[in-house]
């Protein structure tokens, strides 16, 4: 994928929380294509990979990757050399920067904008200074955000962030509103989001000019996600699910809703991919309900092997809710998939899912925390799914019209190739 008009030779700095991870795909897509649009990147990562395996697409990134010190301990010597680095060449900036990281982190009663500075400055003094770095972008408006500030300042670049889900949620929101409004712009995945982030900007409009909010959607590979055929329409029945063991992805409540399917007579198999921190809990959850039988629990994929599950299923299950933190899902990539490839989906009308998934014309939409609901919607569609060919088509459509991850990382480009061309 090219472009006749390439930016110049400036490069752009990424903040990631960690690089690469099997659940954030999404990001390393985006690397990708942005570099064969022309945008050279670097990479610079708050955090080592936590899988041994990661995607074939994470191999074609040309982007260096630079890993900072994670915590202070057990690395403060490192950090404080090139901290003492980026005061020598900084000067009066970088003390006066570092007063104002102590005070916040004193009002604030947390050490972790003191790690925070410290990673930007380590960042400052081995990878921005005296170099053609010209724009700092981190993805998730937390932590990559807190260390993209502190860099900006110390160096005098500008700024962008990508927020999400979690970290918009369950962000300060005092603390959020002060990235905001010192960002050039801020991009986020959902409209849903963006309301809610304009809000938060709005309330300090009357001090400072409001920061530009883009909805760029994350949007999916549609050359991997074919529109296949589906298994014939007969059971067992394979339901399938793909998500993190976390509890905004309400798998409580998918396995409450597999015992009233089970009890019903239906016979079906769900198969889970995914893992997190309460992979346990779950497995008890599903022993106490008596439905081992029933569950098939698949840990962490590679999508080469995802994307066999999405052929070979009947439908897509994901029960997401709000968190009891605040935490809930933006527009979770695996429905898009899922959709893409002509699976009939059902999810819960939860934060932006209803920007993807249209009620009764492209998949079916129920009650978060509902598990009846959710248990009837299932046996519905699989009872019917001679009459889901048009809203599988509908579905398609909807995924190359809005979520074609070519139109929506071209949008991105024009954001990074105009902040680039002014540096």
């Amino acid at each position: 994928m090219t472009v006749a008009n390439k930016p110049n030779k400036h490069l752009l700095g990424m903040i990631l929380k960690g690089y690469p991870r099997i659940s954030e795909t999404f990001i390393s897509t985006e690397i990708l294509l942005l570099e064969s649009l022309g945008i050279p990147i670097e990479i610079y990562s708050l955090k080592q990979p936590r899988e041994s395996f990661s995607h074939k697409k994470v191999k074609a990134i040309q982007a260096p990757v630079t890993y900072l010190p994670e915590y202070v301990l057990p690395h403060w010597q490192v950090l404080l050399r090139s901290n003492w680095t980026a005061a020598r060449k900084l000067g009066f900036r970088y003390l006066k920067e570092l007063g104002a990281a102590f005070r916040r982190a004193w009002q604030r009663r947390t050490t972790a904008t003191v790690r925070h500075f410290l990673q930007a400055g380590h960042l400052t003094a081995k990878r921005l200074l005296d170099r053609p770095v010209s724009h700092i972008h981190a993805h998730f408006c937390h932590t990559p955000t807190s260390v993209a500030l502190f860099a900006a300042q110390l160096t005098g670049l500008p700024f962008s962030f990508t927020a999400h889900a979690k970290d918009i949620y369950t962000s300060d929101p005092q603390q959020l509103t002060r990235k905001i409004q010192n960002a050039q712009f801020v991009v986020t995945c959902t409209r849903y989001n963006a309301r809610y982030l304009a809000g938060l900007s709005h309330k300090r409009a009357a001090q400072n000019p409001s920061t530009p909010i883009h909805t760029i959607y994350h949007g999916i590979d549609l050359g991997f996600f074919t529109f296949d055929h589906r298994p014939d329409p007969a059971p067992p029945y394979k339901i399938l699910s793909i998500g993190r063991h976390v509890e905004k992805k309400g798998y409580d409540d998918l396995f409450k809703a597999a015992k009233l399917l089970d009890d019903a007579g239906l016979d079906f198999q769900l198969v889970q991919i995914g893992s997190g921190e309460l992979t346990e809990e779950f497995h008890t959850i599903i022993g106490r309900l008596g439905i081992q039988h029933r569950v098939t629990m698949l840990g962490t994929l590679p999508h080469e092997k995802v994307i066999e599950h999405y052929r070979s299923a009947h439908c897509f299950a994901l029960a997401c809710k709000v968190a009891a933190n605040g935490d809930r899902d933006g527009i979770p990539n695996v429905l898009v998939e899922a959709m893409a490839v002509g699976l009939p989906v059902i999810a819960t009308r939860v934060s932006a899912i209803p920007e993807l998934v249209e009620d009764n014309l492209s998949g079916i939409l129920v009650e978060p925390q509902d598990p009846a609901a959710l248990a009837h919607g299932i046996m519905h569609m699989l009872g019917n799914s001679h009459s889901y060919d048009k809203p599988r088509e509908r579905a398609r459509a909807k995924v190359e019209r809005e979520f074609d991850n070519r139109r929506c990382t071209a949008q991105l480009f024009e954001l990074f190739r105009r902040a680039l061309a002014k540096r």
